[in-house]
C-alpha cells in the first residue's frame, strides 16, 4: 500500500535548514517541469544548470525534506527546489563580482 518513493532514508527536519531567506544559491541541474508548475507544460525547462537564484521561502516535503523556494534571475521563475539540486554561490565569488573603484 506505501507507493511513495523516498530519495534516502536521511530526514533533513530534525536539522535546521542547510539554506536561509534571502540567501543566494546555483542549480546544480537543469529543472523541468513535472506537472506541478502551472500554465507550463511537464517537461519544459523551468531553471537551467548554473542558474542563480534567492531562497524566498522554506516549506517541507513528505515530513522528510526541505523545500526551497528560489527566485531565479534569469528565468522569472518560482522553483521549489531540494537541497541537493542546489549549492551556494559563495561569498568570495560574489566580492570578487563587484567593481573596482578607479584611481584618480
Amino acid at each position: 500500500m506505501n507507493s511513495i518513493v523516498r530519495d534516502s532514508d536521511v530526514v533533513e527536519l530534525s536539522e535546521a535548514p542547510v539554506f536561509s531567506f534571502g540567501q543566494k544559491l546555483r542549480a546544480n541541474r537543469t529543472i523541468r517541469n513535472d506537472g506541478t508548475y502551472r500554465g507550463k507544460e511537464i517537461g519544459d525547462v523551468l531553471v537551467k544548470k548554473g542558474e542563480v537564484g534567492y531562497v524566498v521561502s522554506i516549506g517541507t516535503f513528505l515530513q522528510q525534506f526541505y523545500i526551497y523556494g528560489v527566485e531565479f534571475l534569469e528565468s522569472g521563475y518560482r522553483v521549489g527546489m531540494k537541497r541537493k539540486e542546489l549549492e551556494p554561490v559563495d561569498a568570495c565569488q560574489e566580492i570578487d563580482d563587484l567593481p573596482l573603484p578607479e584611481e584618480s
